[in-house]
């Protein structure tokens, strides 16, 4: 019954949606080049998060946040990346959430905080094959409806479009001051398809993002211009995760400033 009643919550149909974003996007990559950096990652992740779950909360529970952040981690990442190199990222994200927090919440998204940590160590490639960027146009239909269904689930559609709509506008503005070419990739794949993943399934993260939509809006806008200045400064692989951490720390600066709220939201990262 408790498992019954877990695939139902917003946590657990995630899972279900990664896992089958993931064992479609495996038919266009491969299930032999994938499978050891998929089991990696999720494996290491929830064997390292398992007994400190059982340490804080005086049982044992299930380390579902730490599944998620291992499929997305691997789901990012190259699969041409060697396996240890994708668990010792999916093991950063999930220890990274002990010593960074506010209140009861981690501070920064675990992915994110893992792919931007391991980059320079170890210059990590993303493809950002989960996302299905390999397989028909149609998977960029599917990808956006269930990324479209988990956003409405955890009350999040206003930072999504926060998020998108400013993001889409600065590149649009871009290419009428600047370049087009060097912003004309980010309307297509693979790029489109990272930022639809991005929005959807990490953006929306409920401890690392705001519950109120007022908040989001502004949460979104953070991620959309830190993310867009940083690929035209820099030029970094990371670009979009270092916009999603600054307004991590800027939801963590919000959140130990006000009173708490209850979250509307039951997708916990731990």
């Amino acid at each position: 019954m408790k498992a019954a009643r877990f695939v139902r919550t917003p946590k657990g149909l995630l899972i279900i949606i990664l896992a089958l974003l993931t064992m479609l996007a495996s038919a266009g990559e491969g299930f032999l080049l994938v499978a050891p950096g998929v089991f990696a990652a999720v494996s290491i992740a929830m064997l390292i998060d398992a007994p400190i779950l059982r340490v804080r909360r005086g049982r044992w529970h299930f380390p579902s946040g730490a599944l998620l952040s291992g499929l997305i981690v691997a789901m990012i990442l190259s699969p041409h990346e060697p396996w240890y190199i994708t668990a010792i990222t999916s093991a950063v994200g999930v220890l990274s959430k002990y010593p960074f927090r506010v209140r009861k919440a981690n501070v920064f998204n675990p992915a994110a905080f893992a792919l931007v940590a391991t980059f320079y160590p170890f210059h990590t490639a993303q493809s950002w094959w989960g996302a299905l960027p390999e397989i028909a146009p149609a998977a960029l239909v599917l990808l956006f409806a269930t990324g479209v269904f988990i956003t409405c689930r955890v009350n999040k559609i206003p930072v999504v479009l926060a998020f998108l709509g400013l993001y889409y506008l600065l590149a649009t503005g871009a290419a009428f001051v600047g370049d087009p070419a060097r912003v004309a990739e980010l309307y297509r794949a693979p790029d489109l398809h990272a930022v639809l993943f991005f929005a959807f399934f990490m953006v929306t993260d409920p401890p690392t993002s705001p519950p109120r939509h007022r908040d989001q809006l502004v949460y979104g806008a953070i991620v959309a211009v830190v993310s867009f200045a940083v690929f035209e400064v820099i030029g970094a692989v990371y670009f979009l995760f270092a916009g999603l951490l600054v307004a991590n720390v800027w939801e963590a600066w919000r959140r130990g400033r006000t009173p708490a709220r209850p979250s509307r939201s039951s997708l916990a990262s731990s």
